[in-house]
């Protein structure tokens, strides 16, 4: 089983957004970030019917329903670190993010407008 995602520090947390979407942004900025709000996502909305996927970094299976074990899950939510962080913060709407082709979900419950902004 993997290891469970923790929430990052919050003066971390802080800097990274600094940098994010600048010149001094680095990888390890959107390692971070993306890790920590889909922690904070996983606390919000707890269960296993939906998986967020935030490649290459991380994933979470969140949302009560119907549990996913094995394969494909039938419910799934993907998207580029850069798209999450600001999906995640409210500097993009999930809506307009989806309607962009930047946010991938299909199947039940992937709508998480309910559940964000989570920072």
């Amino acid at each position: 089983m993997p290891a469970r995602l923790r929430p990052a520090d919050p003066e971390a947390v802080a800097a990274a957004l600094s940098r994010v979407g600048s010149d001094s942004a680095e990888r390890a900025d959107l390692r971070l970030l993306t890790k920590h709000f889909l922690a904070v996502l996983e606390a919000r909305a707890p269960g296993r019917s939906v998986e967020v996927r935030v490649p290459p970094y991380a994933a979470v299976q969140v949302i009560e329903g119907v549990r996913h074990t094995r394969g494909t899950p039938p419910a799934v939510v993907e998207t580029d670190a850069a798209t999450w962080i600001a999906v995640a913060t409210g500097r993009l709407g999930w809506a307009e993010a989806v309607a962009a082709g930047r946010v991938r979900a299909s199947g039940e419950r992937t709508d998480l407008t309910p559940y964000l902004p989570l920072g």
